[in-house]
């Protein structure tokens, strides 16, 4: 197992506990990768860290209703209204959209982004295991990446279609970075747009792949 790094003037990253997300994992895979990590709901903490990491697993319903009971819908709006970092995993990143559809029922998400996220047209559901991914030439999250690396992925909705335009974003100076990967179908395994980025995979459980996007992560906090 890589030995985590000195935090000795780290990055701080708060992991947002609003009771959907696999919290520890995530908390040991961002020390590992350098930063001074801390788990809570706390606001102010959440507010003031140089990162805030999104988790979410389950439904997606049930995800935003936590999040908003955390208060987390406002904790994500704000920072990011002052281009302050976050990261979705995840139904953390699903939930940045603008509504998800289960079952039939729909919910509103946090609208980051337009775009629905409903079930996977797959023959195999859910898509649980490694993928591969198709990442921009320029991206930075993927930044020391092979174009063979593979992520873990649990999932049994996504999003399938890419609504926002090439020059609008989330603050953001250059156009939206959107990483794509298929189980299926094509559908949105990453985003990068200004100060909010999101995995729908677990970097968390990706070995040595997810420990490096982390890192870059953490290095542009």
């Amino acid at each position: 197992m890589t030995a985590a790094k000195s935090t000795a003037g780290a990055k701080r990253v708060v992991v947002f506990d609003y009771g959907f997300g696999n919290v520890r994992s995530a908390e040991r895979a961002v020390a590992r990768a350098g930063a001074r990590v801390e788990i809570t709901r706390d606001y102010d903490a959440a507010m003031n860290a140089d990162g805030l990491l999104v988790p979410g697993v389950g439904a997606f319903a049930a995800c935003m209703r936590g999040l908003t009971e955390a208060r987390g819908h406002w904790v994500v709006e704000r920072r990011l209204a002052g281009g302050r970092p976050v990261l979705g995993i995840c139904v953390g990143m699903q939930i940045l959209f603008a509504r998800g559809i289960e079952h039939g029922v729909e919910t509103e998400g946090l609208d980051e982004w337009p775009g629905t996220v409903g079930p996977l047209q797959a023959d195999v559901v859910p898509h649980m295991g490694w993928n591969t991914v198709r990442a921009p030439a320029d991206s930075r999250l993927f930044a020391g990446l092979s174009g063979d690396a593979r992520f873990y992925f649990v999932h049994s909705y996504a999003v399938r279609g890419w609504e926002l335009p090439d020059d609008a974003g989330t603050g953001a100076i250059a156009p939206p970075k959107v990483t794509w990967s298929t189980h299926g179908e094509p559908f949105v395994a990453a985003v990068e747009n200004g100060p909010l980025w999101a995995t729908q995979f677990h970097p968390e459980k990706s070995g040595d792949a997810g420990a490096q996007l982390l890192t870059n992560w953490i290095e542009t906090l």
